[in-house]
């Protein structure tokens, strides 16, 4: 299976730099609204078979453009919302209270799932949610399923299931609004992501380390150090 994990568009919070995860959340800005509108142009080259949302708005606000070039309807899905914030909820994203949630779902990613967001779900749980939906998607038989979701989870669950994507990577490269990560492969074989923002995933000691991007030429995009 093909599997395109997209980033909704922008909103309100994030342009406030905010930690806003609960259900149903905000709607998308002007901005966000031209991301969503452009998405089925950046993906053009994607013969989408399933389209799956999360159940905060602004997912499926985003993968509507999608679902109408497609002729989809949009399956809206509780598993992939983003990861719950719990007690940090709608503080500020760019200090403290970000740094601790980040390092929280990066460290369940690395294995700590048994480790709890302050007030909110543990790793186990997040992670048990995004792949009952990932293998719902499997199970169709769909050749490419696009789900659109949020930044932290796509992250989170990328870099804890892609062979080729490891945590240091993960958390030093964000992914941008509608933003898109393809993978290929399975609940029972394994993923390996493809491309992570455009740029291609190198297999581990094929031309950098595990999940390093490479730009056509096969050097490096130059994207390096942690970022929030």
């Amino acid at each position: 299976m093909r599997l395109l994990l997209v980033r909704h568009g922008e909103t309100p919070s994030n342009v406030d730099r905010l930690l806003d995860t609960a259900v149903p959340g905000p709607g998308l800005t002007r901005l966000g609204e031209r991301q969503a509108a452009a998405l089925p142009e950046a993906l053009a080259g994607e013969d989408i078979d399933a389209l799956y949302a999360s159940t905060l708005v602004r997912t499926r606000l985003t993968a509507a453009p999608l679902a109408a070039a497609h002729g989809l309807d949009i399956l809206v899905r509780d598993g992939i919302r983003e990861i719950t914030a719990g007690d940090l909820e709608l503080l500020p994203g760019d200090s403290e209270p970000g740094e601790r949630y980040m390092r929280t779902v990066f460290a369940w990613a690395a294995g700590d799932v048994r480790l709890r967001m302050p007030g909110g779900e543990s790793g186990t749980e997040f992670l048990e949610r995004y792949d009952a939906v990932v293998a719902e998607a499997a199970a169709s038989g769909a050749a490419t399923v696009a789900l659109v979701s949020h930044g932290a989870a796509i992250r989170t669950w990328t870099a804890a299931r892609a062979l080729n994507v490891d945590v240091p990577f993960a958390a030093a490269h964000p992914l941008a609004n509608t933003g898109v990560i393809v993978l290929d492969g399975s609940p029972s074989d394994g993923f390996k992501a493809l491309t992570w923002a455009g740029a291609t995933v190198a297999p581990a000691g094929e031309g950098g380390p595990a999940g390093e991007p490479l730009g056509p030429a096969g050097r490096s995009d130059g994207l390096r150090g942690p970022r929030p």
